[in-house]
């Protein structure tokens, strides 16, 4: 849910400015490039609009305010995927001294933005652009195994990125297909319920999907990994890991509730000598 809101609170001031510069050179609209990629109709297509299309009358110009919180919001998704790497990876925290090579991902990731766009523009047909989608596997593989070499301070060596780069980019690619027929629902619906609001409920919940399954690919590709660096020096994993590692899981999540238990007791007798 971090990873989802950091990215929201990226994605639509990025989408606003950007849409702006290129909507002043060109004919660009991010709001009907959103509502024709998914099919938006009704309610869904006027929540985006309003959100993402500046009002009436209103100035169009991008104001030095405007690019600083962008910034600010931008680098404050990178430090929060950065820790995501460095948790999975059991590496030391860089916090703010890794902003250099933040920026750096921030612009590796705009060229990646504009490839995926040229290939939708290119083989997006059909609602669910499947062509498109798959042509990306490659593309996301790459940027994903860049992104975790960079943002570890090119801790982790791009090799060891590789189990985490192909799952996610493939389970991505799955989840864009599926959230390509229910988006459009599923924005429909909320922005009935809510209003312009709704949109942003609906985005939320869409890039909570990706988050997700970012995470868990992350989680995999290191236990992948390591699965494969024991092969190679022909280490054989015991016949009771699995046993052992489920043991270990139930003895702590009971740990766990002993001791949620315990404070619950605790709590109702120092409320019965209370009254």
């Amino acid at each position: 849910m971090a990873l989802a809101s950091s990215a929201l609170t990226a994605l639509v001031p990025a989408a606003i400015l950007g849409g702006t510069l290129l909507g002043s050179l060109t004919s660009y609209d991010a709001a009907q490039r959103i509502i024709k990629r998914y099919g938006l109709t009704g309610a869904g297509a006027e929540a985006v609009s309003a959100l993402f299309s500046p009002a009436e009358g209103g100035s169009t110009s991008v104001s030095v305010f405007g690019v600083l919180f962008l910034a600010i919001s931008a680098l404050s998704f990178t430090r929060t995927l950065q820790r995501l790497f460095e948790q999975v990876w059991g590496l030391k925290p860089l916090s703010v001294r890794n902003t250099r090579n933040g920026l750096w991902w921030l612009l590796s990731g705009l060229g990646y933005t504009l490839v995926s766009g040229w290939l939708s523009a290119l083989l997006g047909g059909g609602r669910t652009g499947l062509a498109a989608v798959v042509c990306e596997v490659p593309v996301s593989a790459v940027f994903l195994v860049w992104s975790g070499h960079l943002l570890s301070a090119r801790r982790i060596a791009w090799r060891d990125l590789i189990p985490f780069g192909v799952t996610t980019a493939v389970v991505t690619a799955v989840y864009s297909v599926a959230a390509s027929v229910y988006l459009p629902h599923l924005f429909n619906t909320s922005a009935e319920r809510y209003g312009v609001v709704g949109a942003v409920f609906a985005m939320i919940s869409a890039l909570f999907g990706v988050m997700l399954i970012v995470v868990g690919s992350a989680a995999l590709g290191r236990e992948v990994q390591d699965e494969l660096y024991r092969i190679a020096r022909g280490q054989r994993t015991p016949d009771d890991e699995v046993r052992r590692q489920w043991d270990d899981l139930v003895e702590q999540t009971r740990s766990r509730w002993r001791t949620v238990r315990q404070q619950v007791s605790r709590h109702r007798a120092e409320d019965q000598n209370d009254r």
